[in-house]
This record gives C-alpha cells, structure tokens and sequence, in this order.
C-alpha cells in the first residue's frame, strides 16, 4: 500500500508519561496536524506513580479527534495508524467489562523495588534487565497481589495485562465488545516486552520460568510481534474506523526510530521527564557490565531483530518541572533557560535528582534529592543552571558506562525530546561531554518514530533508507570547555552523589 491522493496520511498516537499527542503525517515526513492533552499523575504515597488508563484512553480518542479536525481529514485519508508509549507503565484489566482493576502503575514507580532481592544481576543475562522497580512484570504481580480475588480472576483467564501500548491496542481494535464479531488484539511489540523481565531476549518469547518467578500468570499476557507489520485494524465504528495498524515501538526506541538511527553505533539522548540514552548494537544482544540495560531496539516483520544498549535516568524534565511547580522558583519551564543565562556558573551548587533514587549507572533506589553547596551568595539563577547540569552530568555518567560496554566512542550525539529547545542545556552537554551534540529540526522523534515504523509498516515508506533520507538537522553544538574546568564540574557532582545515598 503506497501513499496515494486517496491515502496521502499516516497516523500516530504517542502516549506519555504526562500526556497523549496525536500526529498526522504526510509522505515527506512533515507534520500537517496536531493535538495533546495531560492526564493527572496520581500519587498516593512516596515512591508510587500512577495514572488512570480510563482518563489516558480518552485523552486518546480526543487527540485523535482534534488532530482530524483541525485538518478537516477522514479515516479513509490514513494508510496507517503507529503507537508509541511510556513502557513499562502497566495496567491489569477486566476482559469481560474492559475496566482496570487499579490505576497504572507507572514506570518510575518504586513500591515493587523488593524483586531485586539480594542479586539483582540473576535475570541479567536472559533478559538484559536488572531486578528493580523499572520493569513492568512486577508491577503486574503487585496488583494481583494487592486487590482482593486478583491472582485467582487472572489464574482463571478473566483478567488481561500489559503495558499502555497493549491497552491502546485492545480499545482501538473493540475493547470488551471486539470489532463486528471479532475480539480486539490483546498484543505488544518484541520492544515493550523486552521490558517487563519476563520475555527472552534472544527467542523474544514469555518465559515460563521468569514468569513463574516473578508471579505473572502466562495467560494474562498479551502476544509478541514484532514493532513493523499488521497488528489489526483500528474498529469499524470511531473516528478512526478500519485504518490498519502496522507500527508499534516502547517510546525510546521510537525515538532512535525516528531518529534514523539504524546503524551500529548510532546513539540518541531523549530528554524528555527522564533522559534515555540508546545505543544500536546491531544484530546481537550485548549484556551490560556497567550499569545498562540490553533491550530490542526493533524488529521488522520477517528479519531479524535489532538490538540496543540502554542506560535510563528516572529525573530529567521533571526536576525543571519540580522547581516550576514544587519550588516556584520559575513560572514556566522556558524561563529556566533564561535564569540559568544569567550566570556564569553554578555558584558551587549542585543537585542531585534522586527523587526516586538513581537508576543508570548506578542503580541505587535507596538515594534521595539533595541540592548541596549552598551558601548566602546562592540564589535561583545558581539553582537553574545547577539543574541544567545535572541533566547533562547524569548523562555523561550514562555515555561513559556505554563507552566501556560497547569499546565504541561517542562523537556525536544526537538528542531529541522537549528539553532539547533549551540551546544553554545543549551547550553545557556538548561541553559537559567534550562531543559535539546534534538537534534534529523536528525534536518529536518519539511520535514520529510511530509514524515512521506504521508507514514501513504500511509501504507508505519504502525501507529504512527512504526514512533515514527524510532526517533534517536543525542545529548542532560543540565542546568549549578544557578538560580541568569538565573535571572539576564532575568531581564536585561525584561528591555531591555520595550524599545523597543511604537516605531510603
């Protein structure tokens, strides 16, 4: 199926950790049409971040909606609809009624930290995954373990789970009633399994014994395919009626999608509420030794997979959002570029945004927030840039754990995300890592990687190479530091983490 006058549109719907966009894109890879709506973060005690799947899946239909009309389109303009989606927030649900049992446990969520036990490495090399808090399969068990008759509705095929692309999934294709007699695809792409430490990496199959494990019943679990190929079609009655599904990637990995980043070597940094940097790695898995994660980068339907290395920072958006909301020391998350342009430094400040502990490389959920170095001569200037520096640190600890993994240095990375128009933070990265730092002219990669993977998906786009050729550059930045002042920054950053471990 090639763009047509008739099909000249594809489709994707990015479900964030903050909010749900729909994006409407034409065969050059522009942007005609837009929408995005927030959803509450519910937070019922320390450590715990959850959302309502109802709330997000409404949201989606009115991003869908508003994306149409604004560009006054039907569904018979779509070759494809893709989706994207924060991974390892996850939702168990009734399959007779289409209700959740509890709200979604949100990836940076840390009440199931428990499963790492005393060898949080023992499920490394079968999953590529740590036993932490990060992964979605724990996340399931603590729900069937914590709402009353759970585990035995699920032991008796009357509950399903998944993560939030598996729950989009099943709403689009029907939900409860199915589609005109058919039942709705209860299915997730080999990217969004690789992250709940129940798949095998190398078959990319659910694993009896990890499952067993981990406390997740087998038949609750929805199918793996692979991120490009057809998945269903959207239902016959809606606004996006009968439009095929043939794209689905965890958001990190669409945004390397979206990125171009097929080759071995490519690296991307998504600034987004976290940072997550990715590595390609080519055909074969690559077991961290460091701190990082191993994951599917993707896989295209009838070839094989490919794979990436991953290091994920829990705090990087969100500590801006937490001096705008938390602190007031700014009104909005643009000004904090312009209050961290006032200095020259950081006036010996620095913050540590263990808000939930740290994750790559480190991995130390017991660490909390600390802002150290503070004297009279501080003020909110000082605490902005501090912040700015504290994104970049975190990933230059991620880089450098990459680095000594894969024996491949770094020149260049390129970024994408929200935080990315902030060009202060793109020049302290650049300096902060002595590599030159490249910011694409469309900075949501993330959606567009959906885009990108529905339309291969689709043959609205011939191959990966057609994809790459659509890649616009905006701007890119250079190091201007010495190595003495990148040293001095990081030792007191390294100091400043030692303070805040032990806390929890």
């Amino acid at each position: 199926m090639n763009a047509t006058p008739d099909k000249p549109y594809v489709v994707a719907i990015d479900q964030g950790t903050t909010s749900t966009r729909c994006v409407i894109v034409n065969q050059a890879g522009d942007v005609v049409s837009s929408a995005q709506f927030e959803h509450e973060q519910i937070m019922p005690q320390q450590g715990w971040v959850e959302h309502d799947p109802m709330e997000i899946w409404s949201n989606t239909r009115l991003a869908v909606s508003e994306a149409m009309v604004s560009i006054d389109t039907s569904p018979e303009n779509f070759a494809a609809l893709g989706v994207t989606n924060q991974r390892e927030t996850t939702v168990v649900w009734d399959k007779a009624t289409g209700r959740p049992i509890y709200n979604a446990i949100v990836w940076q969520d840390t009440r199931t930290e428990s499963i790492a036990g005393d060898d949080p490495r023992r499920w490394l090399e079968r999953t590529g995954l740590l036993a932490n808090s990060y992964s979605a399969g724990p996340k399931i068990a603590w729900i069937l373990d914590h709402v009353e008759g759970a585990r035995q509705r699920a032991e008796a095929g009357e509950l399903l789970a998944g993560t939030m692309d598996t729950w989009l999934l099943w709403n689009l294709t029907g939900g409860a009633r199915g589609d005109e007699g058919q039942p709705a695809v209860h299915a997730t792409d080999v990217t969004n399994a690789s992250r709940t430490l129940l798949m095998d990496l190398r078959t990319r199959q659910w694993d009896p014994d990890l499952c067993a494990a981990v406390g997740v019943p087998l038949r609750m679990l929805p199918e793996i395919r692979p991120s490009v190929g057809r998945f269903g079609q959207v239902r016959r009655r809606g606004t996006l009626r009968a439009v095929p599904i043939t794209g689905i990637l965890g958001d990190q990995q669409s945004a390397m999608f979206g990125q171009g980043c097929f080759t071995e070597g490519d690296a991307k940094n998504t600034y987004g509420t976290g940072l997550f940097l990715l590595l390609n790695t080519g055909l074969e898995p690559m077991i961290s030794q460091h701190g990082l994660l191993s994951t599917v980068l993707y896989e295209i339907e009838g070839e094989k997979p490919v794979y990436a290395l991953e290091g994920s920072v829990a705090v990087g958006g969100s500590l801006v959002q937490w001096l705008r909301d938390q602190l007031r020391i700014i009104r909005s998350a643009q000004e904090i570029e312009t209050l961290a342009a006032q200095v020259d430094d950081n006036g010996g400040v620095v913050i540590v945004p263990a808000f939930s502990g740290l994750f790559a490389p480190r991995w130390r959920p017991d660490a909390r927030g600390v802002i150290v170095g503070l004297t009279r001569f501080a003020d909110r200037r000082h605490i902005a840039r501090a912040a700015l520096e504290a994104t970049a640190l975190q990933t230059k600890e991620v880089v450098e754990a990459m680095v000594a993994d894969s024996g491949l240095s770094l020149n260049e990375l390129r970024v994408d995300g929200g935080m990315v128009a902030n060009d202060l933070l793109m020049q302290l990265q650049a300096d902060i890592l002595g590599s030159s730092v490249v910011r694409p002219a469309n900075i949501e990669t993330t959606v567009m990687g959906a885009a990108y993977a529905a339309g291969i998906g689709a043959g609205f786009w011939s191959s990966l190479d057609h994809v790459r050729s659509l890649q616009k550059q905006d701007r890119s930045w250079s190091p201007t530091w010495g190595t003495q002042e990148r040293e001095q920054l990081v030792a007191l950053w390294n100091k400043a983490v030692d303070r805040s471990v032990d806390w929890a």
